[in-house]
């Protein structure tokens, strides 16, 4: 296949609509890592609420190195390089070389985003502490979804515009 051409020369108007997504997206990943994604309560009195960075710091103070490093990052680094990276695509004014490597590179490692497994693990909390405690899904969780979602279709947009030109 031959190198693409630039797309905020081949189609500028899709390049600034790129963009604006990129920056919604970015908006609601820093609310989804902030954010409180879940809140479980153990019997009447107990209650704690958790976000993905303050659950990250929390795995760290725990010595769970393993989890830390994977959360870490595949929900917080990977996402963030992959928006930075969009931008860097739809906001560069000459068809650079590596245009085509951060290309592939989206293609491979994009399929890692991480919304699958999170989802999956606050799933998981929930059945399992069901008997002895409740928890509750906050709005953090949607925004994070929502980041990585909007990713994954920018993404598409971007591989098709490459593609068409």
């Amino acid at each position: 296949m031959p190198e693409p051409v630039c797309i905020s020369a081949a189609h500028p108007r899709a390049a600034r609509q790129l963009r604006l997504a990129l920056v919604i997206t970015a908006l609601l990943l820093g609310v989804g890592l902030t954010a409180p994604i879940v809140t479980v309560k153990k019997f009447v009195l107990v209650q704690n609420t958790f976000s993905v960075l303050s659950g990250v710091v929390q795995l760290a103070r725990d010595g769970q190195w393993f989890l830390f490093a994977v959360i870490t990052g595949f929900s917080v680094l990977l996402p963030m390089l992959k928006i930075a990276l969009l931008y860097r695509l739809v906001s560069s004014q000459s068809a650079a070389g590596g245009l085509r490597r951060h290309l592939d590179w989206l293609h491979t490692y994009g399929k890692w985003s991480m919304l699958d497994v999170f989802i999956v693990a606050v799933l998981v909390v929930a059945v399992k502490l069901g008997a002895i405690a409740s928890v509750e899904m906050r709005y953090g969780l949607y925004a994070f979804a929502a980041a990585v979602l909007l990713t994954m279709i920018v993404t598409a947009r971007v591989v098709s515009l490459c593609e068409k030109s």
